[in-house]
């Protein structure tokens, strides 16, 4: 599965999946919670804005930057953005990939992947870590969301847009770890009726002297 396929994917979804998704936080209070936590951390380390990766039509974007950070999206599928544009033209929107961000070293307070790291080959989810890290600024939050398993190992399954991968938060934090950033906290939260799998998010923070 390659990039150009993943965002293929969501193209041909990307109307359907706004109309059943976009008032998803309005049943998610700990996801809600942990956003703020994020928002707050960013602005008193005020380094820059936040990047929302894989941000898909827009909603969790533009809730984020109604908690106060400066944030934009980025996502893969151009329908996607055309949505995300569309619903809340005073936001940025751009197309791009997470493994190689149209954006200079050091510029970004904080990154949102909120379940846009789940189509990524594992061998090549290093790569993305250390590109985040290249666009964080030192003092920078990492948030990312994931659906999790027991395993250690990366266990496929069949998403309802394309092949995604399940993993164990030790795992992910391991990686996140090898790429030079420091575990905050994590989130692990049982399946809400209708969601099959254990829901998962890690905070992390690029050192200062990095």
């Amino acid at each position: 599965m390659t990039v150009h396929d993943t965002g293929a994917a969501y193209d041909a979804v990307a109307s359907l999946y706004a109309e059943l998704f976009s008032d998803m936080l309005d049943t998610r209070p700990l996801e809600r919670a942990l956003l703020a936590a994020f928002a707050e951390l960013v602005q008193a380390h005020n380094a820059g804005p936040v990047a929302d990766i894989g941000c898909g039509p827009g909603h969790v974007t533009a809730h984020l930057h109604a908690l106060g950070p400066t944030t934009f999206g980025i996502d893969l599928s151009p329908a996607m953005i055309t949505l995300a544009r569309e619903a809340h033209p005073e936001l940025r929107f751009d197309v791009g990939t997470m493994s190689a961000l149209d954006l200079a070293d050091g510029v970004l307070g904080g990154i949102l992947a909120s379940y846009s790291v789940i189509h990524t080959h594992p061998p090549e989810l290093p790569a993305v870590f250390t590109e985040f890290q290249r666009v964080l600024a030192p003092g920078g939050h990492l948030l990312l969301g994931f659906f999790a398993g027991d395993d250690p190992v990366p266990q496929e399954f069949d998403h309802k847009v394309t092949l995604a991968y399940r993993w164990s938060p030790d795992s992910l934090a391991g990686l996140l770890r090898h790429a030079g950033f420091v575990e905050v906290a994590r989130l692990l939260r049982e399946p809400h009726e209708g969601e099959r799998f254990q829901q998962a998010h890690l905070l992390v923070r690029k050192p200062q002297d990095q």
